[in-house]
């Protein structure tokens, strides 16, 4: 085989992978297949060089609405000075169905991105990375989608165990899988006296990264700054859109 063809064999892989990625017009049964083939595509690689820009990202929605908001917010790195923000209202495309949330949320998510300007290096996402029974959180899956580092910042768990960490900020302990005790994330404490919050890593970056990279973004709250600043970002654009 020539090395034209071996190129044009990748991005024909490639093409297709991607299109999977981002086919949310399914069934539940059949979306929960697709999270089955993704997760093979799921990279926990070192990031590529140190990040300039960090993005955040939110969906703010009722549970039974038939439309919600969806937004990115870019900040400076390390400064985390807001650059740029967007957000949309668009129809959910997907019912609520626990451990199918991308299926609900990345088609939003893709519209605000179109119009977001400054692009950032890495994701934080309001949500999991491979801390999911399937290994494909909407971290991991919007990471694909965008080919981007992205790490998952939940304020809960939806699988495995830990340890309750110090209640030093900056100490942590790792998530588990119950059985297997493979390590799929970590209770980050971010603050002293309380609830430590859930890193995985999406896509594109280890866990070790992951957890140091959403430490150096906490200032005064819990949560991450990027995603803390999304979450106002798309609330603020909630309640100005139905005054």
């Amino acid at each position: 085989m020539t090395q034209t063809a071996i190129i044009l064999k990748l991005s024909s892989t490639t093409l297709t992978q991607l299109n999977k990625a981002t086919s949310f017009n399914l069934t539940p049964k059949e979306a929960i297949q697709l999270q089955k083939e993704l997760r093979e595509q799921v990279r926990l690689t070192p990031l590529a060089q140190p990040p300039t820009l960090v993005g955040g990202c939110d969906v703010s929605m009722n549970r039974f609405a038939k439309e919600g908001f969806a937004g990115f917010v870019t900040l400076s790195y390390p400064g985390l000075e807001l650059l740029d923000h967007a957000v949309v209202e668009e129809q959910i495309p997907f019912p609520y169905i626990p451990g199918l949330l991308s299926f609900r949320e990345i088609p939003m998510l893709l519209k605000a991105w179109e119009q977001l300007n400054t692009k950032p290096d890495v994701l934080l996402v309001d949500g999991i990375g491979i801390a999911h029974p399937r290994r494909l959180g909407i971290a991991s899956h919007l990471g694909l989608v965008l080919n981007l580092p992205a790490i998952g910042c939940a304020k809960s768990v939806l699988t495995g165990v830990y340890e309750e960490p110090g209640n030093e900020p900056g100490q942590y302990s790792y998530l588990k899988n119950k059985h297997s005790g493979e390590v799929i994330g970590a209770a980050v404490r971010t603050k002293r006296n309380v609830k430590p919050m859930f890193i995985s890593p999406g896509h594109l970056i280890t866990l070790e990264e992951s957890i140091q990279l959403v430490l150096s973004c906490i200032r005064k709250h819990r949560l991450p700054e990027p995603t803390r600043f999304a979450h106002n970002t798309v609330n603020d654009y909630r309640i100005l859109s139905h005054k």
